[in-house]
């Protein structure tokens, strides 16, 4: 066990406290059992060791991080390094990447069951079963969904500043102000390309100008590895399914005719619209629906986009440039509010809320509608109805 502690406090004093995740405030880290779910790459590593370096300083001994797929549980089990752990006066254990161990559920739960001295916090990809784990953490876990870099924490990591969050509601209702006062710190515009381009992911500061070869990683780690692992998903259509990702990035926001999709793939409809739901999960897409309730795993989404800009220029070969707006707005809207797809318009927000997303000259699609507005890509500043696109990037 002093090996994982060693490797614990190497990792510790790499950890940078300059910037930290907006998320970092919302969890309830007194709780005695919290899971962090996101994809690969968005930051769940750091956020948790920043947490530790903070609340930890000069006690370290009291707190354990160790990652599960650690060749050391091939001959210790979960339960063992609890045991021990608590032996020596530990209180707060964080085992990331649970998904790498055996029956991680329920030890987990045995571990709260039997040592209430010690809180654990776990990660593991979007794509696991956490909330319908079959030991049932969901009675006993606080589970937090963490997503890539928001537009307005890129531009704090870049300029080395503190824009605050805004509610939705907010933007909706003072929309002219909110972009004003950004607008006279600095020029949002001169950073929303780069950030569609590659300011999704935090690794981008490490891997420079080959950010797009690590998103492709990603991509076929989730494909190749996860997918098979965990949905029995079948390597043999993972280049069609590859193909079917660059054709998402590079069309108009996609509408999928799944019968002519599943001829074009091999594979029968069934199989196909299981599939697209594979990848909703994983959060290589997003499928949208009309209505947010009742959706079976068996329906056609009526929209497909990829998860965020970046996958788009990572995967794509000529990206449209409507496809881009879109697929921005529905990922940062998307985090906190439910979103859909209406009779008139692109979005529908909490069944409230009618957004039509274009660029600086786009109207509202049917001026009788009440609480309709246009998120305009181009503009620094809106009038009226028109917001511009990039403040909605400010919602987390």
């Amino acid at each position: 066990m002093q090996i994982l502690f060693e490797l614990y406090r190497k990792l510790l004093l790499k950890t940078d406290l300059g910037f930290q995740r907006s998320l970092m405030e919302d969890i309830e880290w007194r709780t005695r059992l919290i899971g962090i779910t996101g994809s690969r790459g968005v930051g769940k590593t750091t956020l948790i060791l920043q947490y530790l370096k903070k609340e930890f300083k000069g006690r370290e001994e009291q707190s354990l991080y160790v990652s599960l797929d650690h060749i050391w549980f091939a001959t210790h089990s979960l339960s063992d390094l609890a045991d021990q752990f608590a032996k020596q006066g530990g209180t707060q254990l964080v085992l990331d990447e649970v998904h790498k161990y055996p029956n991680w559920s329920r030890e987990i739960k045995n571990i709260y069951d039997f040592y209430p001295e010690v809180k654990v916090v776990f990660t593991g990809s979007s794509l696991l079963e956490i909330i319908n784990a079959s030991a049932d953490l969901s009675r006993r876990a606080l589970i937090y969904q963490m997503t890539g870099l928001s537009f307005r924490e890129y531009v704090n990591l870049e300029k080395g500043m503190q824009f605050p969050i805004f509610s939705l509601e907010s933007i909706f209702e003072k929309h002219m102000v909110l972009a004003s006062e950004i607008s006279s710190q600095l020029r949002p515009l001169q950073y929303f390309s780069n950030y569609l381009s590659f300011g999704y992911y935090p690794f981008y500061r490490d891997f420079g100008n080959l950010t797009d070869q690590q998103i492709r990683s990603v991509v076929n780690l989730i494909l190749e590895v996860e997918l098979p692992q965990l949905r029995k998903f079948d390597l043999a259509y993972v280049p069609k399914i590859k193909q079917l990702l660059g054709v998402i990035a590079d069309s108009v926001p996609f509408i999928p005719n799944v019968s002519k999709l599943s001829q074009k793939i091999g594979i029968n409809r069934t199989t196909l619209l299981i599939y697209l739901n594979y990848l909703h999960e994983s959060k290589l897409t997003t499928n949208l629906y009309s209505s947010s309730t009742g959706i079976s795993v068996l329906q056609k989404p009526e929209k497909l986009y990829l998860e965020n800009t970046n996958l788009a220029f990572a995967l794509g070969r000529n990206v449209d440039v409507g496809n881009l707006r879109e697929t921005f707005f529905l990922n940062q809207v998307g985090y906190k509010h439910n979103v859909t797809l209406p009779a008139k318009a692109d979005f529908k927000i909490d069944q409230t809320w009618t957004v039509e997303v274009g660029g600086k000259n786009k109207d509202l699609p049917d001026p009788d509608l009440t609480d309709c507005f246009v998120a305009a890509d181009g503009i620094e500043i809106g009038f009226g109805k028109k917001i511009p696109l990039w403040l909605f990037g400010f919602l987390y």
